[in-house]
């Protein structure tokens, strides 16, 4: 498996994809239910196939990430051959950008001295969509980037 199997959520949210995966094939309802249950194994490396398809997809499709922490902001662009990051930084002690207070304050204060940007560029290694699910695994998640647009006009 080269990503993460997905949730059972998440694999419910997507039980017609799984479906026509499975069809693809040639597994019958019938037959998957009797995998499950006399061939286990064979069934969840079947599970792995599928999230790796759909993992890859949506990393496939990922433009923007964004990972949020207390004081820091991480916006990501993804390029076709590097990343470009956008950090926001709050420097003022007492200020907590996950919560809906800090957040609010940082809308209204990005251009003082309490609040610093760094950039930075990076290439891709040799499989891009790894480098941006490590991301993810990190906390990252993917957006439309409207963050990451707003920063880029400051």
């Amino acid at each position: 498996m080269k990503y993460a199997r997905l949730t059972k959520e998440q694999l419910d949210s997507l039980q017609q994809e799984f479906i026509n995966f499975l069809a693809t094939q040639t597994i019958t309802a019938q037959e998957w239910q009797t995998i499950k249950q006399e061939q286990p194994k064979v069934a969840e490396q079947e599970l792995d196939v599928f999230s790796d398809l759909v993992w890859e997809g949506a990393l496939s499709q990922a433009k923007f990430l964004e990972n949020l922490s207390p004081k820091l902001l991480f916006l990501f662009k993804l390029e076709a051959q590097q990343m470009s990051l956008i950090s926001v930084k709050v420097v003022l002690e007492g200020i907590d950008i996950t919560t809906k207070e800090g957040y609010s304050w940082l809308q209204k204060n990005y251009a003082t001295d309490d609040v610093e940007f760094y950039t930075a560029t990076k290439e891709y290694t040799e499989d891009k969509n790894l480098d941006i699910f490590k991301l993810i695994q990190q906390g990252a998640a993917i957006t439309k980037g409207d963050l990451y647009g707003f920063f880029q006009e400051i």
